[in-house]
């Protein structure tokens, strides 16, 4: 992405728009596979399946007479099945008036109800298996921990005078006096730690057994930087090391994270380590929402970067079934952390203009591509979530809402009144309609401030 992003001009335009346009694609091409191949299973007949709306780029007819297209606008896909009036699964009464018995089964709205709740459904698992398989298959690339607190790497490159450090490989028995049976003993021991400092170890390495003191193991490290933040604007980058903020040397992150707090919003001059030499970088902190170790909300003054451990434990390749659980698990988090945060704006704990629209999620897309493949990757699996939670909504034009419909018809025995469901269908538009404008007036203030 750093070859697009210095082509002069429009470099840093593409630089956004093919990363957003790569993700919005994958998740939403995914998301009506789904809808498309639960239908043909149930032996409805689709007639369009179509990635992106607008002018067609690209379109072929397929054998089961299905037309496959490409088109312009990259904000979303639709299938339109055999009796639809468009690609929302609206009626064409007209049309299924003229149809025959035989006709009508192979139509969507002429089949069984349980087979339309099924391929409504369809589109927002599909969202969650295609979020599955990301996070398993980035464990299953990373690895989880080896059983022995055994160190695998550092996670970044210190100046000399940081001092010593523990190696790779070595098997770490003690922490300042404690013994440990896993990694997370280490870094629960060095997070304990008042003041943070050098840490004594008791380790084998290469078969002989050791008292070594060692570097703290939480330096003001950046192991993360969040896209449209401060550290973003500033230059930051995952593996900088933090020397001093205004002059002032830090020793750990919770120096770093103290200096943010204290600068009052003020412009700090950082001294970065990075790539074996040290750089100046300035820094507007800003306030903003985030979450606390409870689970609610608060305002704080934020950079937008994440810490994490300088020593990174040996890794093994995990069963396949273990690497599933963790990416269910993580799939789990990232809805429950969603939802928090939607009601948390309903409720006004936290302001309404953290909402990101298609400007947002483009300008992250890109940003996000720049710090990484895997990042990129974990990107996509993260949104294909968000995609699928958000239809799964009761909200008319969404699948959750004709989910809820077809549901009504199965116990009533007879579908709501096509009155009541234009009604419906109407505000449910019009709601979708109101909050993407709010969410793209977020957007370009973001953009303009």
């Amino acid at each position: 992405m750093d070859l697009i992003a210095n082509i002069p001009l429009i470099g840093g335009f593409l630089s956004t728009v093919i990363p957003f346009a790569v993700v919005l694609g994958i998740v939403v091409a995914v998301h009506e596979y789904g809808h498309y191949i639960v239908a043909r299973w149930c032996g409805i007949h689709s007639e369009v399946f179509s990635i992106g709306f607008g002018p067609v780029l690209w379109s072929r007819t397929d054998r089961r007479g299905t037309l496959w297209q490409l088109a312009a606008i990259p904000l979303g896909g639709y299938v339109r099945f055999f009796g639809d009036s468009d690609g929302a699964s609206r009626a064409d009464d007209t049309v299924l008036a003229g149809m025959s018995a035989q006709e009508r089964e192979r139509s969507f709205h002429g089949a069984a109800v349980w087979k339309r709740m099924l391929t409504v459904l369809a589109g927002p698992v599909a969202n969650f298996l295609l979020t599955i398989a990301v996070f398993a298959s980035v464990v299953t690339w990373q690895g989880v921990a080896v059983e022995r607190p055994t160190v695998g790497e550092l996670a970044a490159t210190l100046p000399p005078e940081a001092g010593e450090t523990l190696r790779p490989g070595d098997i770490v028995l003690e922490v300042n006096g404690n013994p440990v049976s896993s990694f997370q003993d280490i870094i629960q021991a060095a997070l304990g730690m008042q003041p943070p400092g050098p840490m004594d170890f008791r380790i084998e390495r290469d078969g002989n057994r050791l008292d070594v003191t060692s570097t703290y193991a939480f330096p003001p490290l950046v192991q993360g930087v969040e896209p449209l933040s401060p550290a973003s604007r500033a230059g930051l980058r995952r593996g900088d090391l933090i020397l001093s903020a205004d002059g002032v040397p830090l020793s750990s992150f919770e120096d770093l994270r103290q200096a943010v707090l204290g600068s009052e919003e003020q412009p700090l001059t950082l001294a970065v380590w990075r790539d074996g030499e040290q750089i100046s970088l300035q820094i507007a902190p800003a306030e903003r929402d985030t979450q606390n170790n409870d689970g609610n909300f608060e305002r704080r003054v934020m950079i937008g970067v994440a810490g994490g451990p300088l020593y990174l434990p040996a890794t093994e390749t995990p069963a396949p079934w273990t690497a599933i659980g963790i990416g269910v698990e993580r799939m789990i988090g990232v809805i429950t952390q969603s939802l928090h945060g939607l009601k948390s704006i309903i409720t006004g704990a936290i302001g309404a203009d953290n909402l990101q629209g298609p400007l947002g999620i483009a300008q992250v897309s890109g940003e996000t591509a720049q710090q990484g493949f895997l990042s990129f990757i974990i990107l996509i699996g993260v949104i294909s979530t968000a995609i699928g939670m958000l239809n799964l909504f009761p909200i008319p034009v969404l699948d959750g809402g004709h989910f809820l419909a077809f549901l009504i018809e199965a116990i009533r025995g007879r579908p709501p009144s096509p009155a009541v469901m234009q009604i419906a269908m109407s505000i449910g538009l019009g709601l979708i309609l109101l909050l993407m404008v709010f969410a793209t007036y977020n957007d370009i203030m973001r953009l303009v401030s």
